[in-house]
């Protein structure tokens, strides 16, 4: 049986569209509650949620509540914390399953549910298509006195600031390090600055006042330009740009230079491997991630795993192989020494430990290959069409490919969260590269 409702983070959409509705959010949280107790009355069974900072967050959360309660689950409600945060707690509460109400890096219209299990991992996708199953089933709920309570804990978001700091170098300090670090007005608006004014550092802080509209708009990870902007008046020594959700950043160096996930992996790959660190001597990342990066890593014998797009399957990988770096070139950063999913605090901590350790400007550490010219184009698609299978748009594929040769490479896909065609494009050639990904664009465009 295949996955309808859930994508490949969750379940998303528009708030209170379906399937982002309370009513679809209650029925989760009895599937969800059902599939983690199991009739199991040895033990009290928990479940952590945590939410980021959009408006529907409120209306999901008491859905969720709402069902996990009725079938017997204890639910502990952290508030607005990071979903890294969310995967920790879930952990260190010895909870059955951890929840983020979250959209990422999507606008406030937006929202999402993800799911994570007693190891504070991501659940699979037996687990999800078992949840989603269940969801038609007969809804058995909890007798009178076995029905669940809810509590608010005030000082989740503490326990996760003080883990946070365990990962950066014991003795290591920030003092003399000026920093932007952008919020995104999201999840992280109290968590980053104040873990890094902790730390020693000077922080100028943006976009943290969330007024439950605001989130990604015009700041954030998807937006490094306003980081950017406040390195050079500021004259700070690194910005810092995380998503709606904190599980994911942009670099920026002491000149305004934006760095993506795949020279950050790139810096830590090489760090680890000098030390000793980097497990199987092995970096997992997507098929999104540039060539230079593999070439890079190719020279310093250091394999390159591609997986999927999507951090779950990075993880899903590193896990199986028993690998403890991996990520995406949009920012996602897994370093599974620390954290179970991506964590942008805790890489940006990485990163300034670099500094800190080195004494070298970010922008000597924040480019370590030069990267092959690349074109990322979304095309979104009218509800229904199946642009992908359409004989017109493989026809411009397979041309594609034909005329790029062993110059470069195509990765197009369907967005798992959003109606829309991605089309990653990679050429020494940089006319070609917009010449092929123009009409494969074009063709797509078609069923708009």
């Amino acid at each position: 049986m295949g996955r309808k409702l859930f994508g490949t983070d969750g379940v998303r959409g528009r708030a209170n569209d379906d399937p982002m509705t309370a009513d679809t959010a209650l029925r989760l949280g009895q599937a969800a509650g059902r599939y983690f107790t199991s009739g199991d009355k040895r033990h009290t069974h928990r479940v952590v949620i945590g939410k980021d900072t959009r408006r529907s967050g409120y209306m999901l959360e008491n859905a969720l509540t709402a069902g996990f309660t009725s079938v017997g689950m204890n639910v502990f409600l952290v508030g607005p914390i990071p979903t890294p945060a969310v995967g920790f707690l879930a952990r260190s509460m010895r909870a059955d399953l951890g929840v983020m109400i979250s959209a990422s890096h999507n606008p406030f219209q937006d929202n999402g549910i993800k799911f994570f299990g007693p190891d504070g991992f991501k659940l699979g996708d037996a687990a999800e298509e078992a949840i989603e199953a269940a969801l038609d089933g007969a809804r058995s709920l909890a007798e009178p006195a076995d029905i669940g309570r809810a509590t608010r804990i005030d000082d989740g978001r503490g326990r996760y600031m003080e883990f946070a700091k365990t990962t950066f170098p014991r003795g290591l300090r920030l003092d003399g390090l000026k920093v932007v670090v952008d919020c995104a007005n999201g999840a992280a608006y109290r968590t980053a600055p104040e873990v890094l004014w902790e730390l020693g550092a000077e922080v100028i802080p943006l976009a943290v006042q969330p007024d439950g509209v605001n989130i990604n708009k015009g700041c954030g990870s998807t937006h490094p330009e306003l980081a950017a902007e406040a390195v050079l008046e500021h004259g700070a020594d690194l910005g810092i740009s995380l998503d709606g959700d904190a599980d994911r950043v942009m670099i920026i160096d002491e000149k305004g230079v934006v760095a993506d996930g795949d020279q950050f992996m790139g810096l830590i790959a090489d760090r680890w491997r000098a030390e000793g660190r980097l497990a199987g001597n092995t970096l997992v990342a997507t098929v999104m991630s540039n060539l230079g990066l593999e070439r890079f890593l190719r020279a310093r014998d250091i394999t390159l795993l591609r997986t999927a797009v999507g951090d779950r399957y990075v993880v899903e990988a590193m896990r199986e192989g028993g690998f403890n770096l991996g990520g995406e070139q949009s920012g996602h950063i897994v370093m599974t020494d620390h954290v179970t999913t991506g964590d942008g605090l805790i890489a940006a901590l990485q990163f300034l430990s670099a500094m800190a350790e080195t004494g070298r400007r970010a922008s000597d550490l924040a480019r370590v290959f030069p990267p092959y010219p690349q074109i990322l184009q979304n095309v979104r698609y009218r509800k229904g069409a199946q642009p992908l299978e359409q004989a017109s748009v493989q026809a411009a594929i397979a041309a594609g490919e034909a005329r790029m040769g062993g110059a470069g490479r195509l990765v197009i896909r369907k967005s798992g969260t959003e109606p829309l065609v991605r089309i990653m494009g990679e050429c020494e050639d940089p006319a070609l590269l917009r010449a092929i990904v123009g009409d494969i664009e074009a063709e797509v465009a078609k069923f708009a």
